[in-house]
């Protein structure tokens, strides 16, 4: 009521109050393509005479991409212009005026704010005067009442606001300033839309384009394929979207499939970059020093002061002239960013593998209104099958196989991904979905289940040797895991059936059995059969994965080196090779072990001279006692010099033993 009140004073009190806006070209839209991306291309285009300024009105969330996008085509204009207002323009706006209608102010308000200006009031009469300001008073019987205090040629004058008809500002500039605010709140009745106005400054008559893309509703499209006449017909329908404010009339509308680059930039707002503050240069005062007092030095603790001192002062400008030396540098890259001196440029839309489906017709829609249009009609190439899965068959399920048809695109067009309805024998028959169809490709869509067909699948594994070779005494054995599925297949109907076995890619393994599969997909295998009537039928499929195992024959323990000499999927080549091996390992194991014993024979020897030496010791080589001892320390010395020439031999002998055997492993080379 309060905002009623304060319009309609307004106008009574400045006549002709509201300005004629100046008259704006229009430029109708004619052409409309819409993504599968979820964007939309727009196109106004018309002939115009001369200078002009054409009004966009955009949805607020649109701004962004608007901007973004908006490209003008006018020959005859040098200086074209964009101009809009900035995100909180009107708050802004209002604020900085004198007369300020941001809170939505009543006239007691307003006239309290213009306190000093010089106002003429109809009460009824005329009554002019200086604002002194606007003061409540409660009345027993009105309530609270505004008083407008007023001060003129005749004294203080106090006016009920209740009794004032009209009033009107002497100083004309504060007129203006009130008609500027109302026309910018009548601009901007409406905060979900935003306008951009072009102005161009061409001469002459000329044709002139506006094109622009943002955000829109996906466009869809819905198939039909009736599977009962003589001839398959396929029929492809585009469910499109028209949300916005505008009523399109005779548009040329175009449906793009595809996947180009799209993103949302936020131009519209205002940006600022942060700026560091930074302290004045400013000289200041010096601190306050107190000297302490001095004593005599020799020359060698000056010389010794004097040297630290030089250390210090080399040390300390890098660590105090670090702080200032970065100030400049960060106040250098703010500017810069700050001027918008540098701009970046960004990544443009690129070009994907789109396909265009232009309307015959123009079409007509209302806003925020719906339609669905014919996008195609034809024959097709339809073959009925049987779909089995191998992945839903897996772990023992029974499971009845899909009724398909595989299609063939002969359109000429690539149709894009939707739903397919599909009727057969005049009826009903089930729903499928299709992926993007490039034109001549063939895809195979799945819309219901044979209940007299059912099915199953098991599995079994092995592992065997392929191939064993030995190089630079290193044994490299190629086995192969092999996995085998067997699905069975019972046909309970009196019809033969075509039916396409799927079975799952096993990553890392190759197809073994069959030797191909008839069709290939990232993650399956095709396998085309026919299924009797009345009849089972019985498919194995075969993969096999390569394992590689690697050996070096010199580490491997006796009964491990035994084991794959003996192991009969080895080739007898290799076992014969390995069989020589183990001789000449156990050769050399013999050597050593001969030799060992007589370092332990050696050994005790030795250590039975050390007892009788101590013996010897005790009794004296003078007694009797004594002189046996000596005798037996003779006789020990001769034992261990002839053990002595045996361990020599020995030692020859293992590593002539070892020498051969490693000789041998690394002369064999079995390819």
């Amino acid at each position: 009521m309060k905002q009623k009140l304060v319009l309609a004073l307004f106008c009574l009190i400045l006549p002709g109050f509201f300005v004629q806006a100046q008259d704006s070209a229009e430029l109708p839209l004619r052409r409309v393509a819409l993504l599968s991306s979820g964007v939309g291309f727009f196109q106004h285009s018309g002939n115009i005479s001369g200078p002009a300024e054409i009004s966009l009105p955009f949805d607020a969330a649109s701004v962004n991409d608007a901007l973004m996008s908006l490209l003008v085509t006018d020959s005859a204009s040098r200086s074209p212009s964009v101009r809009y207002a900035s995100e909180n323009a009107l708050w802004l706006a209002l604020r900085s005026l004198r007369i300020d209608l941001s809170a939505n102010p009543g006239i007691g308000e307003i006239l309290n704010g213009q306190r000093g200006a010089e106002l003429e009031v109809y009460a009824p009469g005329p009554i002019r005067g200086r604002i002194i300001g606007v003061e409540q008073v409660f009345h027993p019987a009105h309530g609270l009442e505004q008083r407008l205090m007023l001060f003129s040629p005749q004294g203080l004058r106090v006016i009920q606001l209740s009794d004032i008809a009209s009033f009107a500002f002497i100083d004309e500039e504060l007129n203006n300033e009130l008609s500027r605010a109302l026309e910018l709140i009548l601009a901007s009745r409406d905060e979900s839309s935003r306008n951009l106005l072009i102005s161009l400054d061409g001469t002459g008559n000329r044709a002139v384009s506006l094109s622009y893309v943002i955000p829109t509703a996906v466009w869809k499209v819905s198939y039909r394929l009736d599977l009962g006449g003589r001839e398959p017909l396929l029929q492809g329908w585009a469910i499109i979207d028209n949300d916005s404010d505008t009523d399109w009339r005779g548009v040329e509308l175009s449906l793009l499939t595809g996947r180009p680059v799209s993103f949302i930039q936020q131009l519209y707002p205002p940006y600022r970059v942060y700026r560091p503050v930074l302290p004045l240069s400013i000289a200041g005062f010096a601190q306050a020093r107190v000297h302490g007092g001095a004593w005599q030095v020799s020359r060698n603790e000056a010389a010794a002061e004097s040297m630290d001192m030089m250390v210090m002062e080399r040390a300390m400008p890098e660590a105090m002239a670090s702080a200032p030396a970065a100030a400049p540098r960060m106040a250098a890259q703010t500017s810069m960013l700050g001027g918008g001196g540098v701009v970046e440029a960004a990544a443009a839309r690129t070009a994907g593998d789109q396909f265009e489906f232009t309307l015959r017709q123009p079409v007509n829609l209302e806003r925020r209104q719906s339609a669905m249009l014919p996008l195609v009609e034809g024959g097709v190439r339809a073959d009925r099958t049987l779909v089995f899965s191998g992945a839903r068959a897996r772990g023992g399920a029974t499971i009845h196989p899909e009724i398909s048809v595989e299609l063939t695109n002969s359109s000429g067009m690539r149709l894009p991904a939707g739903p397919i309805t599909v009727y057969d024998g005049g009826t009903y028959a089930g729903d499928a979905l299709i992926e993007f169809f490039p034109e001549n490709e063939k895809r195979l869509i799945s819309y219901a289940e044979d209940l007299s067909v059912t099915g199953s699948v098991s599995t079994s594994g092995s592992r065997f040797i392929s191939s064993v070779s030995i190089a630079g005494g290193v044994m490299i054995i190629n086995h192969r895991a092999a996995q085998e599925w067997i699905y069975t297949i019972n046909n309970a109907s009196g019809d033969a059936k075509r039916i396409v076995i799927e079975h799952p890619v096993t990553s890392g393994a190759e197809l073994a059995e069959p030797a191909s599969a008839d069709e290939r997909t990232a993650n399956l295998y095709r396998f085309n059969r026919s299924l009797g009537s009345r009849a089972a039928l019985t498919f194995t499929v075969r993969e096999e994965t390569p394992q590689l195992e690697r050996i070096v024959l010199g580490q491997l323990r006796p009964e491990t080196f035994l084991s794959y000499s003996t192991n009969q999927e080895i080739p007898a080549n290799v076992r014969s090779v390995l069989a020589r091996a183990i001789e000449l390992s156990r050769i050399a194991a013999n050597a050593t072990t001969a030799h060992r014993e007589l370092e332990r024979q050696r050994q005790n020897l030795v250590s039975e001279q050390d007892r009788i030496r101590r013996n010897l010791e005790a009794a004296g080589n003078q007694s009797p006692q004594g002189q046996e001892y000596l005798r037996r320390l003779s006789a020990l010395d001769d034992e261990i010099d002839a053990i002595n020439d045996r361990l020599n031999a020995a030692a020859i002998e293992v590593y002539n033993a070892n020498q051969e055997y490693e000789n041998y492993l690394a002369t064999i080379n079995i390819p």
